[in-house]
């Protein structure tokens, strides 16, 4: 047994000792977007500093505990307050709890996330369905020994979001009346907001989005093969040539304020999986 599925062991262990749930659905909250919770009945509540070898989150705007309980009738795990890189964690501390969530049951992982519109069609406040990412954070979580129990070495991301998750938001998004954008999301180290001159970058590159998380879940969620669906709130407008200072309050006011659009459309998209996703 390596280290890794050693830890993931101790975590079970631990989680269990509070509930015998197998949830088939995860979903990791974002800055702002925690409003979620108060849709899933919660069945179990776990602060992360009782889990052994989870993170806790530094940032004001993140809870730190795992939900268990039931949104629009399915059995899900969430993550009320997630973990980034610029916090000190590396990326395999980050993506633990992805990991430890694939052996409590989930095949499918729904990641949220605030960001801020590099695309000009783009406005804040508009949501946005993930087609892909760029990883711009220096580093990966899959770096070092691999072990061929939780994946496969070389794991293959011609599609880190599922095409097929995606056709159920668009759908739900359509059914529900609500504007989605499409986009590409770029990962970026943090914590300071990029320049002028970085946004332009990385709109030359090809990114709608830039942020601060979700890359490495993504990549650790495809490498233990789970189906991921990444949504985005634009909370704010990174247009170099109109650039504006912006705080967290904005940010948080921000994501609180689309929070309720985003919370209908995961919860459909809960409700409408098919049933090989949430028994």
């Amino acid at each position: 047994m390596t280290p890794l599925r050693a830890q993931i062991d101790e975590a079970l262990a631990a989680i269990r000792r509070h509930t015998a749930m197998m949830p088939s659905i995860g979903i990791i909250l974002g800055t702002g977007l925690g409003g979620l919770v108060r849709e899933i009945r919660v069945e179990a509540t776990i602060d992360y500093g009782e889990i052994p070898h989870f993170p806790v989150s530094t940032v004001e705007s993140h809870h730190g505990r795992l939900l268990f309980g039931r949104l629009a009738d399915r059995p899900v795990v969430a993550m009320q307050g997630r973990f980034h890189r610029y916090e000190g964690y590396t990326l395999q501390q980050v993506t633990f709890p992805v990991r430890v969530m694939r052996f409590l049951g989930v095949k499918t992982l729904l990641i949220s996330n605030a960001a801020g519109a590099l695309n000009p069609l783009f406005r804040r406040g508009d949501l946005m369905l993930m087609t892909d990412h760029i990883n711009l954070l220096g580093d990966n979580p899959l770096i070092g020994p691999n072990d061929e129990s939780l994946g496969p070495r070389f794991p293959d991301m011609s599609e880190p979001y599922s095409k097929r998750l995606q056709d159920l938001a668009v759908e739900c998004a359509l059914d529900l009346k609500l504007p989605l954008q499409r986009g590409v999301y770029a990962a970026m180290t943090g914590p300071m907001l990029e320049t002028r001159a970085e946004y332009r970058f990385l709109r030359t590159i090809g990114a709608d989005a830039v942020g601060m998380s979700t890359v490495p879940e993504d990549i650790v969620a495809v490498h233990m093969g789970l189906d991921v669906l990444g949504f985005s709130i634009m909370t704010d407008e990174c247009f170099p040539d109109a650039l504006k200072p912006v705080t967290l309050q904005e940010v948080i006011a921000t994501a609180n304020a689309a929070e309720p659009h985003m919370t209908r459309l995961m919860a459909e998209v809960v409700r409408r999986l098919p049933t090989g996703d949430a028994p």
